[in-house]
């Protein structure tokens, strides 16, 4: 299942005591301009070599610039057998407009 979710809900789901894994599928150069703080980076054009580095039963947060391409590595990880996958909804940059102006925007 994948859920789509907003940058508020995505910050309450990582405050939690046990919170889901962040995976951010954006290019290097990407990151550099705007981090995300504690994700795993694995691109979206290495997912389907690198998948087996993740765990397939823990909830994971998907992410990249806008949501587009998370949601295809969430789809691509759903066909994988991984059970819950969460994409935000708009991105580091909707997350950066809404809860972490201090990333910034690109």
């Amino acid at each position: 299942m994948i859920e789509n979710l907003e940058p508020e809900q995505v910050l309450a789901l990582l405050a939690a005591p046990q919170p889901p894994r962040v995976l951010d599928v954006r290019e290097a150069f990407e990151i550099e301009w705007a981090p995300f703080p504690g994700a795993v980076h694995i691109p979206l054009g290495e997912l389907t070599q690198r998948h087996g580095e993740l765990d397939p039963a823990a909830p994971l947060v998907l992410l990249c610039h806008h949501g587009v391409r998370s949601l295809r590595a969430a789809g691509f990880l759903a066909s994988r057998g991984f059970k819950r996958l969460i994409n935000l909804r708009g991105g580091i940059d909707a997350w950066s407009r809404s809860v972490a102006p201090e990333i910034p925007r690109y």
